[in-house]
């Protein structure tokens, strides 16, 4: 089986992971290899908490709250329909958490406008929205509020892709701003984690992105998913399968490697390909089956799932009651470190 087939974290017993997704759509194959793999392996490690990140949607998305709310059991959903186990995971929404409202107040004092301009992901989520200078000053401020989920929970490990990394590093400037203030170590830095498949392309070759339609769901039906492969971006230079074709930046090739649990197969495909003779439909056709095996038992348990919505919503019930004891005690050490409990 190919190496590309599940991440494998580097996890320690003690870790405590954080991670989540903002209720904004359907999730995709995109988060499936960025994190809900490892999210997967890291199951029965490690405490782990998934946030269902809803106040961190209406960022920029303050018109469509009904939309944001809509997708927060629909996120649940995908959760659990990959397999995320709730005896093992916690699953959380951040809007239930009031202690993390607090503490993104707090962190705000500890940063500048002109930190939170240079964040490279901030940046190019503002270029990518066409925001320029009307941006919303909770998307500005986002980092902050990635900061005071991971530190609410006291995360050592946060699962993202590489695009996410400025967060991390702003979240661990953060972490020793506020261990300054207390003069003691009370809260942990954090580290990245990322996938062992690079960032997966949409299939227009463009970032994967749900606002772009470009991805594929966790939920495609089988019509879906022919007709996305068939879009799917490849060489406009190999017009003939008897042409030489190009590999790199081919989205087909891209999402072989990243699902293909034959990667001997896929390196003899693309030295195929590389000297002429292979054409695209069956290469189209190959990955269509890889993802349909893929996809068919997550669509076939999110079908079960929906049968049971007061299942799901007490799943998301008992997972926020959990973390909101957490987040408080956390709270309750910032606070202090402020001199707001004197």
């Amino acid at each position: 089986m190919s190496d590309n087939t599940a991440s494998q974290p580097r996890a320690e017993a003690n870790d405590v992971v954080l991670t989540g997704d903002r209720p904004t759509g359907a999730l995709h194959l995109g988060h499936y290899v960025g994190s809900l793999r490892s999210r997967l392996a890291l199951q029965g490690q490690c405490a782990q908490t998934l946030l269902i990140a809803d106040l961190q949607a209406l960022t920029d998305s303050s018109g469509r709250a009904a939309h944001v709310a809509q997708h927060v059991p629909e996120v649940a959903l995908d959760y659990l329909a990959v397999g995320i186990d709730p005896a093992q995971t916690t699953i959380a929404v951040q809007s239930r958490l009031s202690a993390l409202a607090e503490l993104t107040v707090l962190y705000l004092n500890l940063v500048t406008v002109a930190r939170l301009e240079r964040n490279p992901t901030v940046k190019a989520e503002v270029e990518l929205r066409g925001f320029e200078r009307d941006i919303p000053a909770g998307f500005l401020c986002y980092p902050v509020s990635q900061a005071a989920d991971i530190t609410g929970f006291r995360a050592t490990l946060v699962p993202v892709g590489d695009d996410q990394l400025p967060m991390i590093e702003q979240t661990n400037e953060i972490v020793r701003r506020v261990n300054r203030l207390a003069d003691a170590s009370i809260l942990p830095e954090c580290r990245a984690l990322l996938s062992n498949t690079p960032r997966l392309p949409g299939v227009d070759g463009r970032k994967a992105s749900k606002s772009l339609g470009n991805a594929i769901p966790l939920t495609a039906s089988p019509d879906d998913i022919r007709r996305l492969v068939q879009a799917m971006y490849t060489d406009p230079g190999h017009l003939r399968a008897s042409d030489p074709g190009r590999v790199e930046g081919n989205v087909v090739f891209a999402y072989l490697d990243a699902f293909d649990p034959d990667a001997t197969t896929v390196e003899e495909l693309k030295e195929h390909y590389r000297r002429g003779g292979l054409g695209d439909v069956p290469l189209k056709r190959r990955l269509e089956a890889v993802l349909e095996a893929l996809i068919a038992p997550i669509r076939a348990r999110r079908a079960e799932l929906e049968r049971d919505r007061a299942y799901v919503m007490d799943v998301l019930r008992a997972g926020s009651e959990r973390a909101d004891v957490v987040t408080k005690s956390v709270l309750r050490d910032v606070r202090g470190a402020f001199a707001l409990d004197t």
